[in-house]
């Protein structure tokens, strides 16, 4: 079986890459863990001084991948499993001591698009769409986004992406503040390896240094955010109303 997350080092920089082309690498429980097990091995790794995550095909990430959304919420335990998993991405992505850079692509949706939010610098291709659709679907968010959000693009802009849902571009991503830069499809990986190799080359521990001092002064709070997003995200996941919800989604 394939893996579902692919691994390469050069020059400094470790590149993840989401591999479900086929479902527009829509995220699964096995993605997700592989995804924690190569970012602990990368942030462990003093060969790696920036991490690129990226995805492959046609499109960054489509979300959830809700065709496993039954077994994900067949009990509470392994709905809470599943949580813990994106919690523990986040983490990675958001506290780890190595700078992280997303290349979006194609489409961003829901908890693809959360992952761009948690990297620290995300590098768009200029025909990219992206949405937040969970509430629409019943959905809670979690990943740290309570706590990102308003703080990269403004308490009541976040408030608008959520509830309402509607779907944006990379031009209006860069003016919010998610994307740091709009390229070119052609080259929007080709300008996140450059850059990582950049930080790469610099000094780690002063590198490291900054994310850390960083996070203490402007996400001091982080992990409470996670703390309360896991309860409203498992209530949620598990309310029956949300299976109706995602149930009619895959209807249409």
């Amino acid at each position: 079986m394939a893996n579902t997350v692919l691994r390469e080092i050069s020059q400094g920089v470790c590149t993840l890459t989401l591999n479900r082309p086929e479902k527009l690498n829509a995220l699964n429980f096995e993605m997700l863990n592989e995804l924690r097990q190569n970012l602990a091995s990368a942030l462990d790794d003093s060969d790696v001084g920036a991490i690129v995550l990226q995805g492959a095909g046609n499109a960054f990430c489509s979300g959830d991948d809700l065709d496993e959304f039954d077994e994900q919420t067949s009990s509470e335990s392994k709905a809470l499993e599943l949580i813990e998993c994106i919690q523990d991405i986040a983490r990675q992505l958001v506290l780890g001591e190595k700078v992280t850079i997303c290349t979006v692509h194609g489409w961003a949706v829901g908890s693809g698009l959360r992952l761009a939010v948690n990297c620290d610098l995300a590098v768009f291709g200029e025909y990219t769409r992206c949405v937040f659709p969970e509430f629409s679907l019943g959905f809670f968010p979690t990943g740290g986004v309570t706590a990102l959000l308003p703080r990269t693009i403004g308490h009541v802009q976040t408030k608008e992406a959520m509830l309402l849902g509607e779907t944006f571009g990379a031009n209006d991503a860069l003016k919010m503040g998610i994307a740091w830069k709009v390229v070119s499809r052609s080259i929007v990986h080709e300008t996140a390896q450059e850059a990582a190799r950049q930080i790469a080359a610099l000094p780690q521990q002063a590198v490291a240094d900054f994310k850390r001092v960083s996070n203490q002064i402007n996400l001091a709070d982080f992990e409470q955010m996670l703390s309360l997003e896991k309860a409203s995200a498992l209530r949620a996941m598990l309310d029956p109303n949300t299976r109706r919800r995602v149930s009619e989604s895959q209807s249409r």
